[in-house]
């Protein structure tokens, strides 16, 4: 495996922080190189619908429709108790009037737009951005509440904003299995035999990040720029957890839960 690889995920700190290593030649792939492409996860979604790149980061809602030409990994992923999306206003709105409320939502593919859906199926009046769009699109009145991901949920009370709904904590409640956010995935032209080697460099990537920490590395710091290191560390220390080592048994339940949950959802 001489030639580089391409592979793409999000500029976010938990991306960053479990990949740094392994992307910028800290531990041993072998004399394997990687190409990295930054960007949003709702676009890795869209790249994902169309194959583009060999491994990426994803949405887990949008792994139902990208299952046929992926593999997904073990390792590398976010998913756990307590790490789900929050549905945000500028003031407390009944939960039985969202369905009548305009919405801004982090992208159609997003595990956040799934896990909205199935808490609030009646609701159709949805805009779809990027998700640090979402708290502005809130404050300016763009959109009667929104939902939001990443490290604005530790920055939205500050702002001003109130919270209608945990959505992961709905999930957990009704489906009582932790939230599957993203995961890695491996196109299926590659050989499968990959998978485990990339598995075992995700996880010493991890391991060795792990090792540095609270330090973060400039791959992490450069590309979350608008944010505190505070704030990175809080999005690092929720997001990157067991079950970013492995999905384990209960991690592979939660991703055929999410698999089940699309597939009613779609077809209501």
């Amino acid at each position: 495996m001489s030639k580089p690889i391409t592979i793409a995920f999000s500029p976010c700190p938990n991306d960053t922080f479990i990949f740094d290593a392994l992307v910028n030649g800290k531990i041993d792939t072998g004399g394997q190189q990687f190409e990295v492409v930054l960007e949003d996860v709702q676009t890795l979604n869209e790249w994902a619908l169309e194959g583009r790149y060999p491994i990426s980061k994803i949405s887990y809602g949008v792994w139902p429709q990208v299952k046929h030409q992926y593999r997904l990994l073990d390792a590398g992923g976010a998913l756990g108790f307590g790490v789900g999306p929050l549905l945000i206003a500028r003031e407390p709105i009944a939960l039985e009037d969202i369905h009548l409320k305009r919405i801004a939502l982090p992208g159609r593919n997003t595990t956040a737009h799934l896990l909205f859906s199935l808490a609030f199926p009646d609701a159709q009046n949805k805009d779809f951005g990027i998700f640090h769009e979402i708290e502005e699109a809130v404050l300016s009145g763009k959109a009667d509440a929104g939902v939001i991901i990443h490290e604005n949920r530790f920055t939205y009370e500050a702002k001003g904003l109130v919270k209608l709904l945990d959505l992961g904590a709905y999930w957990e409640s009704k489906l009582q299995c932790p939230v599957p956010l993203g995961g890695i995935i491996i196109r299926k032209d590659l050989p499968a035999a990959m998978d485990e080697q990339l598995n075992q460099w995700i996880r010493s990537s991890i391991q060795y990040s792990w090792s540095n920490y609270p330090e973060l590395s400039s791959f992490v710091k450069n590309h979350a720029q608008e944010m505190s290191e505070e704030v990175m560390r809080k999005h690092i220390n929720l997001y990157v957890n067991e079950y970013s080592l492995s999905l384990g048994e209960t991690g592979k339940k939660a991703v055929s839960v999410l698999e089940a949950t699309y597939e009613r959802i779609a077809a209501a």
